[in-house]
């Protein structure tokens, strides 16, 4: 059989098992296995000794040292009570106005998200906090399930975000100028949010209720107080993670290592370090880190079989065979990243289309930092999109019974749509995602 045709009926094969329901990690490596002999002539030699190359060099790759220390942060700080006191500082401040406490939800996900990097951690947190209390006061059902779903996603596209170590370990490229590339599409999406609660409930009030007078007992001066013990902390985190990796003073992972710290040091400040919090932050990082690096080795045998039997220049025929514009064939791209978002989670579709769709990128003569944040913004979506969006069943574990599986799915396609919008202005405003890296790299580094 040609070797094309072999690694194209591989990759259709995959997509069987994962309708199938079976592990992405083993799918992964079992059709890595089966394939490779098939294709090299039954030679077990030859497979498992690619396969022992690919482990080694996973393993070897400083830059995933960072995964496990940028999750241990995120832990630590959700046992820090940050996300609480933020919440419950927003709270007061917009409280009082239409859809302020939705608004608040977003607000509180966009500075956990730079601080934490992680999408479960800052859901569970925020969704403990917000749910019951949204409730209480009458908030439509739908609107508190899709803002706290979309403002959990946050934390995997604003830097610190493992996403973006792990793409710039995939796809060799600098980890710091994707944290600098990410930050305006990150904004821009929270913004995108904000406006849209405000609107809606600006037209139907009864959607998000202010607080009544009664309960506005705070004055400006314990509000000013309120804000300083609960955004300073965290941002100064930020400052240290990201701004020591940007300017170049420090590698990702030394960047992470100083996070991991400082994340340990504000739980201990906030009187929320016990022995408890540490162990189960530890014992998360490890689960967590050890389902990531199964998948990476999984994904590196498929990868490392699928290249090698032509699939990824099949693929590349095809695309860049089509008398189409350049724009075109980004958006058959970006529509099969979203399709492959609906049933594989962010890790297993960057391990499947980076070492694809990054050569046409760049055949197509694409910037290749605005391509792979692309990407990444397109990636947000995957934790959306039903049926097996992972932020809906992460709100549906801790959501009341009156917060039902049809109320998050209707909550998160208007946001579903936002982040379209977004990555849709990403592409045709460039600049979006390339003027921040541009200011710190200069644009001669970043083109």
């Amino acid at each position: 059989m040609n070797p094309d045709t072999l690694a194209l009926i591989m990759f259709g094969t995959l997509f069987i098992t994962l309708f199938l329901g079976h592990p992405l990690a083993f799918s992964l490596g079992v059709l890595a296995l089966v394939f490779g002999l098939i294709g090299w002539g039954g030679s077990p030699e030859v497979v498992f000794g690619l396969f022992a190359n690919r482990c080694y060099g996973v393993m070897d790759d400083y830059v995933l040292v960072a995964v496990p220390l940028f999750i241990f942060m995120a832990q630590m700080l959700d046992a820090s009570g940050i996300a609480e006191s933020l919440f419950h500082t927003m709270h007061v401040i917009l409280g009082p106005i239409r859809g302020g406490l939705a608004l608040a939800v977003v607000i509180v996900c966009t500075v956990f998200a730079a601080s934490a990097g992680v999408v479960g951690a800052t859901e569970v947190a925020i969704g403990l906090l917000a749910v019951p209390a949204l409730m209480k006061r009458g908030y439509h059902i739908p609107l508190i399930a899709g803002s706290i779903c979309a403002g959990g996603t946050l934390g995997i596209i604003i830097p610190p975000s493992i996403m973006l170590v792990v793409y710039g370990s995939l796809a060799g490229m600098s980890v710091g100028q994707l944290f600098a590339a990410a930050i305006s599409p990150g904004v821009l999406l929270s913004l995108l949010y904000l406006t849209y609660i405000s609107i809606r409930c600006g037209i139907n009030p009864s959607l998000g209720p202010p607080l009544p007078k009664e309960e506005r007992i705070y004055t400006w001066l314990q509000k000013i107080r309120m804000i300083l013990t609960s955004l300073v902390p965290p941002a100064f985190l930020i400052i240290i993670v990201l701004g020591s990796i940007v300017a170049g003073i420090a590698t990702p992972t030394e960047a992470a290592g100083l996070g991991a710290t400082g994340a340990f040091l504000l739980a201990l400040g906030y009187g929320k370090l016990t022995w408890k919090a540490t162990t189960d932050a530890c014992n998360s990082t490890l689960l967590t880190t050890a389902m990531v690096m199964t998948l990476f080795l999984g994904g590196n045998a498929f990868q490392a079989v699928f290249m090698g039997l032509g699939g990824g220049d099949a693929i590349s025929s095809i695309l860049l065979g089509m008398q189409v514009s350049p724009y075109v064939v980004l958006f058959i791209m970006m529509g099969t990243v979203f399709f492959l978002g609906m049933f594989i989670d962010w890790l297993g579709i960057l391990l499947i289309v980076i070492p694809i769709f990054t050569p046409i990128a760049a055949e197509l003569g694409f910037n290749p930092l605005w391509f792979a944040t692309l990407i990444c913004v397109n990636l947000q979506m995957a934790f959306l999109t039903p049926p097996f969006g992972y932020s809906l069943f992460y709100l549906r574990g801790i959501a009341p019974p009156e917060m039902t599986i049809v109320h998050i799915y209707k909550g998160v396609i208007p946001f579903i749509c936002l982040q379209w919008v977004g990555l849709i202005l990403c592409i045709l405003v460039p600049n979006i995602i390339l003027w921040v890296p541009r200011a710190f790299f200069g644009a001669a580094t970043i083109g």
